[in-house]
């Protein structure tokens, strides 16, 4: 019985062209370049205009993957986009994003997995490919974190960016992903949220008042969350694969905090020059921070035909997953 894979066959990405420095944020904050990179790594963070929003970010980086794969709109079977600022709650960021391509064909969903959710939309648009549901997917992951940020609070505000990253997905009878491994535990939920807006807290004065309607995180919880998970998950889905981590040509992680990457890559015992980071230009930008390091590499000549990399994040959720693709 012929198998069959789902293969990246384009990425692309883009970021708005506002740039917000460490020196911008200490007139903003009570903070400092020095405290900034020497905790984080990071230099500068994009910043979306008012007329920008997470579906046109996402549809810059999707039409720079599509011409990438040579893939016209009107093949795609699937588009996921991946993000936490939806356009909206309903409908799904996936929908506009499809009416601006001109992809009638295409079934379309958002999944919400926080910084972890290009990976899982990676891994289900994969599963939906080779289990019959069609050809071709547009995978997106995409924030405009900045709207969500608390600008007085110096924890938080420091850390985020806006962004999006976008691969075509292809199915394939050549391995493409190997394997991959996605996992999450609700206990710590409360970790990492936006407490108001929804159902259990819907916007009201109260709400606003309190600032609720912001990023709210433990960051010392979550940073030791962090570095133990992104080596469990790096060695879990090396296993599921097959393959020794030191057959890995590149790795990129998600881009959250430069000692977060650095803990990680100690304890797995992986060479800085395998590491792909970008984090001092861009911050943490969620679910579009993988993408965008995936297209980076690729454009700067990281990766080449036939290299073993290995994409792994964590989120909100709290949630982790890992691929491992054959380029």
């Amino acid at each position: 019985m012929e198998r069959f894979f789902a293969k990246v066959s384009g990425v692309g990405s883009y970021v708005p062209s506002k740039v917000l420095t460490n020196q911008d944020l200490e007139k903003m904050v009570d903070t400092s370049d020095e405290w900034i990179t020497t905790r984080t790594g990071i230099k500068e963070r994009r910043i979306a205009s008012p007329q920008e929003t997470t579906s046109s970010l996402a549809l810059e980086a999707a039409r720079r993957a599509l011409q990438m794969a040579q893939v016209d709109p009107q093949e795609l079977d699937l588009i996921l986009v991946a993000t936490v600022t939806p356009d909206m709650a309903f409908p799904a960021t996936a929908c506009l994003l499809q009416r601006e391509l001109g992809a009638p064909r295409a079934a379309c969903f958002d999944l919400e997995a926080g910084c972890t959710g290009f990976v899982y939309a990676l891994v289900v648009a994969e599963k939906y490919l080779i289990g019959g549901g069609g050809n071709k997917a547009l995978v997106v992951g995409a924030e405009t974190l900045s709207k969500i940020v608390d600008w007085e609070d110096r924890a938080t505000c420091v850390l985020f960016g806006d962004g999006a990253g976008a691969c075509i997905l292809e199915k394939t009878d050549h391995p493409g992903l190997l394997a991959s491994y996605l996992g999450s535990d609700g206990g710590g939920a409360h970790l990492l949220e936006l407490p108001a807006g929804g159902s259990r807290m819907p916007a009201s004065k109260e709400s606003v008042e309190g600032r609720m309607h912001y990023i709210k995180m433990n960051g010392n919880e979550v940073f030791k969350f962090a570095v133990r998970i992104m080596e469990e998950a790096s060695k879990e889905v090396a296993r599921r694969a097959g393959i020794g981590l030191e057959e890995v040509a590149l790795f990129i992680p998600h881009q959250a905090n430069i000692r977060i990457i650095d803990s990680a890559a100690r304890r797995l015992k992986i060479p800085q020059e395998k590491i792909f980071v970008n984090v001092h230009k861009y911050g943490n930008t969620s679910s579009a921070s993988i993408p965008i390091a995936l297209d980076e590499a690729y454009r700067e000549g990281r990766i080449k035909d036939g290299d073993l990399l290995l994409l792994v994040g964590f989120g909100a959720g709290l949630t982790w997953g890992s691929t491992v693709i054959r380029w």
